[in-house]
């Protein structure tokens, strides 16, 4: 792949995950990460490990207890899912 077809394609998931935070933004309003910064977003519910089962009818994320946002992500997955 050229230079500039790297850099497009970089262009392009910069753009897509910028999209992602204000969507997920938009979703915090009245919790306490309303004004939680993207970088600190991203530490505290993006970068979560997790084991992911999948099956035809749902998706489960098993999240250790020790996780400190446990609860807050669980609400804020419910909140995406239902609007």
């Amino acid at each position: 792949m050229g230079k500039s077809k790297r850099n497009t394609a970089r262009l392009i998931l910069s753009g897509f995950a910028y999209t992602l935070f204000e969507r997920l933004r938009s979703h915090l309003k009245k919790t306490p990460f309303e004004r939680v910064s993207a970088s600190n977003l991203r530490l505290k519910h993006i970068k979560v490990g997790a084991v992911i089962i999948r099956n035809p009818r749902r998706i489960r994320a098993l999240m250790s207890d020790g996780y400190p946002y446990k609860d807050e992500l669980t609400d804020l997955v419910r909140r995406l899912v239902s609007g």
